[in-house]
């Protein structure tokens, strides 16, 4: 399915450029933000890959260790058609020689010992640095959209690799929705498609009427950089000063069990699956937001915590 076009946060006019020209122009650096124990069964191998996706990634690794897929551990997804670097936890059973693993477009930067396997969303932030290239891009007024942005934040709206090519996840949606069964690991996918999806549509009406950055009576609030949240019965003066100093942000819900979703279908199947609900803050904080401009490109240079989508703010400053 075609996506909806959610609306925009900044009145700024947006500007045409080009992302990804090559992979140097999209880079990604995962920050995990714990030490490692230095003993333990598994290896922590800190990889740097250009043009890989990171399931397939984890495939080699684990063959190369001679263990399952499922025992090889990352923290996220990272994007394919970039140079990005992030952990992958190995199980060290068959003692592998990390020096011999070699793959095209795969560079073993690190390689650490740790007690438990490394599990999803289990990283700090991503560092990013973005290239936008472009005709006269020299004399665009990106330092007034910047500030914004580190003023605002943005709206945290889940990009469309979420939703597949096309929207063709969100078709997986429907149809697991409707009953046909799917390998697990499709799933998943259908599940996260349809509760990002449904966050999205919250977003947009909140971002239209110009809420999406401010607590509203009966919103939840989340702390910024956590997973914890709390009921707003009526937000005070000190709520809505938190608020703007972005140490809290309004959130809206992850449609599960027991939710109402306003899509029949889709909760009738997060009943039966018992999936459990959750919430995201509707606001994203960019963090170190900076550009760097030349007559044919801009620099972006930014960090996200985990689960942001660095689309999201892109969406904001390029049609």
């Amino acid at each position: 399915m075609a996506l909806p076009d959610w609306a925009r946060a900044h009145p700024l006019p947006l500007f045409a450029a080009k992302i990804r020209s090559s992979p140097a122009d999209f880079d990604v650096t995962e920050v995990l933000g714990y030490a490692f124990d230095g003993a333990g069964e598994h290896d922590y191998l800190y990889l740097e890959k250009t043009g890989t996706n990171t399931e397939w990634l984890a495939r080699q690794l684990a063959n190369f260790a001679e263990v399952s897929a499922k025992d090889v551990g990352y923290s996220g997804l990272k994007d394919r058609d970039a140079v990005t670097r992030q952990w992958f936890s190995v199980p060290r059973w068959h003692s592998p020689d990390w020096d011999a693993f070699d793959i095209d477009g795969v560079i073993v930067r690190d390689v650490q010992r740790h007690s438990k396997k490394l599990r999803r969303g289990a990283h700090k932030a991503n560092h990013f640095r973005i290239v936008l290239r472009g005709p006269e891009l020299g004399s665009v007024p990106i330092s007034e959209i910047v500030a914004l942005i580190r003023e605002q934040g943005v709206p945290n709206y889940f990009g469309p690799q979420r939703f597949g090519r096309g929207g063709a996840n969100v078709d997986l949606a429907n149809a697991w929705a409707s009953g046909k069964r799917l390998p697990r690991h499709k799933r998943s996918i259908a599940i996260s498609s349809a509760r990002s999806f449904l966050f999205n549509e919250q977003l947009h009406p909140r971002v239209l009427d110009g809420s999406w950055n401010r607590l509203l009576p009966g919103d939840i609030a989340n702390l910024d950089g956590t997973g914890s949240v709390f009921a707003v019965e009526s937000p005070d003066q000190e709520l809505q000063q938190r608020c703007r100093e972005m140490d809290i942000h309004p959130a809206a819900e992850l449609p599960g069990d027991g939710s109402n979703c306003g899509n029949e279908a889709w909760q009738k199947a997060f009943n039966n699956a018992r999936v459990k609900p959750g919430s995201r803050s509707l606001r994203l904080r960019v963090q170190d937001l900076q550009a760097q401009t030349d007559d044919d490109s801009i620099v972006l240079s930014f960090a996200l915590g985990r689960g942001a989508f660095a689309t999201s703010v892109l969406r904001e400053i390029i049609l």
